[in-house]
């Protein structure tokens, strides 16, 4: 009878290290490629004294010029004042609804949620355009409605093209979506046997909400609030519009104006978002000492979830839910796509004041169809390699003992901490100096990159806050069980995972289809995407057409939802 020779433990152990290992270090490497070299370059360049175009020559002429800049000082105190104001208000709004979906009994619970997602989806551009026409102080509908119904008001009381116009249009984009759909699966998550303790030892819902539940979130919460905050200092497309009406600039639009003027100041600009990397370092510091502290773990094997029953406040709450959301998604639409049939944006009182002729103009349009056509490819592309990526980032620094995994998580944070606007100038560097690389210049594979990179804090977050909630003994098992690394990590974890990585690859879809901040600097006019193409249009002053652009935009957004939503349902995913 032949032998059975069993493979040596420490042999097997051994291969599996060694594997591990390195794709640990192919990963870590693609990521300080991508990510840390064009940020090395931003400050390399900050301290250039040479002309634009020039050989690079060492000096602190850039720094000088960007510290001695009079407005400098105001647009950090008017950065602050919208990061303060925007998250004082959208923070604890967006806690309340996360768990009112997340944990309670009210109608239509799952259909709600959608609607954040849509929310999130509809491009902030698109949503401004459509607050303009509801807030102008001229021709604003719902400032004409105010001063018809109550004569005596003389003057229109909103006014779109001011601060608190400026944090509403934040609020109606994504400060509370995001918020909401980042919020909502980790309530979900949490065990309700928690609640139900709290409430056998006579607290209340709200004081149970208050000192179990958020305490019990404090990772995601924290992360959630970080990513905010470092959000706030690189949003430039609403301040760019709404802004300069009455002379309100913030910090990344300052660094947008100098990379855009003539001749563009890449060296001052370069210097201000050094300044601004160095302030967001702290916030990323401290982001990784809090949620290193303790151990949070929510979801095991034993977690039962069952909702709060809310008794006669269930209808009121659903239709104070109902308003908030469509406040953020249907009223904005509406406006859009009134706009996008108007003869002159805004006017309603000209005869005959709407045309499908713009649409005719933009749809018969070769320009149009290629935008569409590398719009599709490019976020399709970004949605893919988004959850691949972001998944290995996500683990390794999580479930892994590794201690260069410090590094990636750090790294994984940049993009969020550099501009849009001035990543894209750094992506231009390392492309354009690389003989290797250089042929990727031009293709739509550099606008994937691109676009990835600038979604991969939000992406890797996602993943990561939602793993540290998975209890161990899930992993253990499979191990003691024999089964190896790789097989607990595809077999195990990624199907648990699933309703993340669905959620991550379609906001990178989306986010990929809407971005220009990104892209702009490395596309093409054969690679031009959609949302460049509506830029085009802004910029020629032609808001009618941009409109039809941004009505495709959404389109195009709500539709691959629903189409990812109605997939989710039919394999079984729920939440």
């Amino acid at each position: 009878m032949a032998e059975i020779v069993l493979p040596e433990a420490g042999s097997r152990t051994r291969r599996l290290f060694e594997f591990r290992t390195l794709l640990f270090a192919a990963v870590l490497l693609t990521t300080l490629f991508l990510v840390l070299y064009p940020v090395v370059l931003i400050v390399f360049y900050s301290f250039s004294a040479a002309e634009t175009g020039a050989d690079f020559v060492f000096g602190l002429d850039a720094w000088q010029r960007a510290l001695r800049e009079p407005a400098m000082f105001g647009t950090i105190i008017n950065t602050v004042k919208l990061l303060v104001a925007i998250n004082l208000i959208s923070f604890p709004v967006a806690i309340v609804i996360s768990w009112v979906l997340a944990r309670t009994d009210i109608p239509w619970r799952g259909g709600l949620e959608f609607m954040f997602w849509i929310s999130f989806f509809l491009p902030s551009l698109s949503v401004t355009l459509g607050w303009i026409m509801c807030l102008d102080p001229e021709y604003g509908l719902l400032n004409k409605l105010v001063m018809f119904v109550f004569p005596f008001i003389e003057e229109p009381p909103f006014n779109i093209y001011s601060f608190w116009g400026i944090v509403w249009a934040h609020l109606g984009a994504n400060a509370i979506a995001v918020k909401v759909m980042l919020l909502t699966p980790t309530f979900r998550n949490i065990d309700s046997s928690l609640e139900e303790a709290s409430r056998v030892a006579g607290a209340g819902r709200l004081g149970t909400l208050a000192r179990i539940v958020v305490p019990a979130m404090a990772p995601a919460l924290i992360a959630i609030l970080l990513m905010a905050m470092i959000r706030a200092m690189q949003s430039f497309e609403i301040e760019m519009v709404l802004g300069p009406a009455f002379q309100f600039y913030v910090y990344s639009t300052k660094v947008y104006t100098l990379i855009a003027q003539e001749p563009p100041e890449f060296g001052s600009a370069s210097a201000l978002a050094t300044l601004g990397l160095a302030a967001i370092l702290p916030l990323i510091f401290a982001q990784r000492w809090i949620t290193s502290r303790r151990q949070y773990a929510t979801l095991t094997g034993k977690l039962q979830t069952q909702p709060v029953r809310l008794g006669p406040w269930r209808i009121p709450v659903f239709l104070a839910v109902l308003t908030v959301v469509l406040l953020l998604t249907v009223v904005p639409l509406v406006f859009v796509g009134l706009a996008s049939t108007m003869k002159l944006f805004g006017f309603f009182n000209i005869r005959d004041p709407y045309t499908l002729d713009h649409w005719v103009t933009v749809l018969t349009d070769e320009t149009f169809g290629q935008a569409v056509t590398n719009t599709l490819s490019m976020a399709g592309g970004a949605g893919i390699l988004s959850v691949v990526l972001f998944s290995l980032v996500a683990y390794f620094t999580v479930r892994t003992t590794f201690k260069a995994r410090a590094i990636l998580d750090f790294v994984s944070w940049l993009p969020f901490a550099v501009p849009g606007i001035l990543f894209g100038v750094g992506l231009l560097f390392v492309f354009l100096e690389s003989p290797l690389f250089r042929p990727l210049y031009g293709t739509t594979w550099l606008l994937i990159l691109a676009t990835v990179i600038s979604s991969m804090t939000l992406g890797v977050q996602i993943i990561k806050s939602n793993m540290m909630q998975l209890g161990n003994e899930l992993e253990e098992a499979s191990r003691v069980a024999g089964a190896t690394w790789w097989h607990t990590f595809t077999r195990v974890v990624l199907p648990i995972m699933v309703p993340v990585l669905l959620l991550v690859g379609i906001m990178n879809f989306i986010s990929a289809a809407r971005d220009i901040a990104s892209v702009a600097l490395v596309a093409t006019a054969e690679t031009k995407t959609l949302a460049l193409l509506q830029l085009d249009y802004m910029v020629e002053g032609r808001y009618e057409v941009a409109s039809v652009a941004s009505f495709v935009v959404i389109v195009l957004s709500t539709g691959i939802a629903l189409v990812a939503r109605a997939l989710g349902l039919r394999i079984g995913i729920r939440n």
